[in-house]
């Protein structure tokens, strides 16, 4: 099969491009669904446990039925089909309150190799704590007005001036020589990628005001698409790509590839 992007749709292969869902389909009426996304390296994924134990969870507090199995069985087929393309970068798997379970082999978006991020006031929702939902419009929104200031990606600030993340990314900051991250306690999302480098690093939980993290000595987004990417600004403020962003930024890719090996 020529490398295109893929999708099994209830257990059926086929390019993604012809996957149909209904137009009454509960996910894409009310986004009434869950969301996983994990990157492929060689057409493996990497830490699929981790996610499929995270979109269990998800299933569970928003009370969606899920056959674990079947997913698994799905991710096997659709990965013998795809192959190593570069189409194939990443995999993502949706559940929808209809019953449809959709995944999907996708490129890496395209990303600079510093980023400049806008702030943006964003207001968490408590009740979606702890799952990754379908319906994500008001982060893409944030995507799209920091690119309408041009800037390269949101970053979320709450209306009292805390410093959340990213719309898809963790953001960790080196401040007085000891790398920090935002806490859980403020409703960010509980990150596989996030995870790893806290373990991997020791990174502390500490809350920031968007004034303080302008200060910091250096900044970096981790995300499972794109690993780790510095941070040249936010809004006004310039900021270094300094020595324990690269340090990191080494570290995991060799976890990474660690993990590969011994999965």
């Amino acid at each position: 099969m020529p490398t295109v992007q893929l999708a099994c749709l209830d257990g059926v292969v086929m390019p993604a491009a012809e996957a149909r869902i209904p137009a009454t389909d509960e996910g894409l009426l009310h986004g009434d669904g869950v969301v996983e996304q994990l990157r492929l390296y060689g057409g493996r994924p990497f830490a699929l446990a981790d996610h499929l134990a995270r979109l269990e969870r998800s299933a569970a507090n928003l009370r969606l039925p899920l056959d674990l199995d079947s997913v698994h069985a799905d991710v096997a087929t659709l990965l013998t089909a795809a192959g190593t393309g570069s189409e194939h970068a990443l995999l993502r798997i949706v559940l929808t309150r209809s019953g449809r379970q959709l995944l999907l082999t996708e490129p890496l978006p395209a990303r600079p190799g510093r980023l400049r991020l806008a702030s943006v006031t964003y207001a968490p929702s408590r009740l979606l704590d702890e799952i990754a939902s379908t319906s994500r419009a008001p982060q893409a929104l944030a995507t799209r007005l920091a690119v309408e200031r041009g800037f390269d990606e949101a970053l979320l600030v709450t209306p009292h001036g805390r410093v959340l993340e990213a719309p898809s990314a963790t953001i960790f900051w080196v401040a007085s020589g000891h790398l920090r991250t935002t806490p859980l306690s403020d409703h960010v999302r509980d990150a596989v990628t996030r995870a790893r480098v806290v373990a991997l690093t020791g990174a502390s939980e500490q809350a920031i005001a968007l004034d303080q993290l302008k200060r910091a000595d250096e900044a970096f987004l981790a995300s499972t698409a794109h690993e780790i990417v510095p941070i040249a600004g936010i809004d006004d403020a310039e900021l270094e790509a300094g020595a324990v962003t690269r340090d990191v930024a080494a570290r995991l890719h060799e976890l990474i590839r660690t993990e590969l090996r011994e999965g």
